[in-house]
């Protein structure tokens, strides 16, 4: 069997960072690389049908092996990183026996990570740590996932006394773009319900998620000779500075956590001429979440009252919804996940998603799919690093729910 650690090494050096601006799918060609090289592994090991499609999505079979009648559960996780900091080469360190100290990640770069800005760190002592050289993210978000389903189906199919019955596993492309569910064949998958291993810290265990969207608000301007603009020049910029303070100064992800939602600035581009503003908007409740979008449009009819109709325009579009409402009238699920960690001595960490993962929109899709740790910390930038014991914690997870299923069938 391939050590876990050695599996999960080889995976992040991959190139799988997503692109928003190509409009293909997947977004980059490092996806349907990773992609491949995933079948053919899952093929080693015993997977017969493991297929890449047109698209990237990766499907395959663990067959059943007992006689009864047991529902089809999936696995499934995500192979792309994130376009918010670099994901192109990779180079992951080891730290074995970690000893509660700060960890220099790159020494000609005077990049450290100190317990003091994270004091996670101190929960660690003694494991094993893959963290990055402070250059790139590592890409546990979420290759640790794609890691340990890899590793747990390997598990399995090297031991038929753990009974279960059939499994699908299923491997995403662009969930950090937002499209992770576009091409998703819920019918094709065939399963009751599924589990994303794309959570954080060891424990995780959540049904809940924000209701998400997208605004974009387009600024118009006129630029005129500014010794000669009064009453002339509109300076697209400060208008689109005058909506940004309109806005509430604490409702936005520095300041808030738990079910707390926010609005949040993610670009600004702007001449006097023309100035364009991202924002996403995040709420836990469906009625806040909507009020949200209406507040916005209203403040965008309250600058254009001020400076002209057609002055500002937004386009709002929704992401994705709070698979709570899926998941809650098959709550036995989420109850069959902390039975098992439970069972392998970890934790249940029930929490809300401060973000959404592909199990969201396949919830509403069809596919009741909670989410589980990953194991991972700090995703998306360069402080990232996975604990390789949570890794290890997580199959332990996945192979307790394949035998709670049969038990409870």
């Amino acid at each position: 069997m391939t050590d876990i650690k050695d599996r999960f090494l080889k995976y992040v050096v991959i190139d799988t960072e997503a692109d928003t601006d190509t409009g293909l799918t997947p977004s980059t060609p490092g996806q349907m690389k990773f992609s491949q090289q995933l079948v053919e592994e899952l093929k080693v090991i015993g997977l017969e049908d493991a297929e890449l499609d047109e698209n990237g999505y990766v499907m395959a079979t663990i067959p059943s092996n007992v006689d009864e009648e047991v529902p089809v559960m999936g696995f499934i996780a995500h192979v792309d990183t994130s376009p918010d900091f670099t994901g192109k080469n990779v180079n992951p360190q080891v730290i074995e026996k970690y000893d509660g100290s700060d960890i220099v990640l790159n020494v000609d770069e005077n990049i450290i990570m100190t317990t003091a800005d994270f004091p996670e760190l101190k929960n660690y002592l003694g494991q094993t740590l893959i963290t990055t050289d402070g250059t790139t993210l590592l890409g546990a978000d979420d290759k640790a996932g794609v890691t340990e389903i890899v590793s747990a189906a390997e598990y399995l199919m090297n031991h038929p006394e753990i009974k279960h019955g059939k499994i699908r596993i299923g491997f995403t492309p662009d969930e950090e773009i937002g499209a992770g569910a576009d091409h998703f064949n819920v019918e094709k998958f065939g399963a009751e319900y599924a589990y994303t291993m794309d959570g954080g810290e060891i424990g995780e265990l959540e049904y809940e998620n924000f209701n998400a969207a997208m605004a974009k608000i387009t600024v118009k301007g006129r630029n005129v000779h500014p010794g000669y603009a009064k009453n002339k020049m509109r300076n697209s910029i400060r208008i689109a500075n005058q909506i940004i303070s309109m806005l509430p100064r604490v409702e936005t992800p520095e300041h808030t956590s738990g079910y707390e939602g926010f609005y949040h600035l993610i670009s600004f581009n702007g001449e006097v001429e023309k100035s364009e503003l991202m924002y996403i908007v995040r709420d836990f409740k469906r009625d806040r979440f909507e009020d949200r979008k209406k507040e916005m449009v209203h403040l965008v009819n309250k600058v254009n009252k001020e400076y002209g109709e057609g002055t500002v325009s937004i386009e709002l579009k929704d992401q994705y919804y709070n698979m709570c409402e899926k998941v809650k009238p098959v709550m036995h699920i989420v109850d069959q996940a902390k039975e098992a960690m439970e069972q392998v001595g970890v934790k249940p960490l029930i929490k809300p998603i401060r973000g959404g993962t592909d199990g969201a929109r396949l919830s509403f899709m069809g596919l009741p799919t909670p989410n589980i740790f990953a194991g991972g910390h700090n995703f998306h930038g360069r402080f990232e690093f996975v604990p390789l014991e949570s890794m290890q914690k997580a199959v332990e997870v996945i192979l307790k729910i394949v035998e709670l299923s049969v038990k409870k069938a």
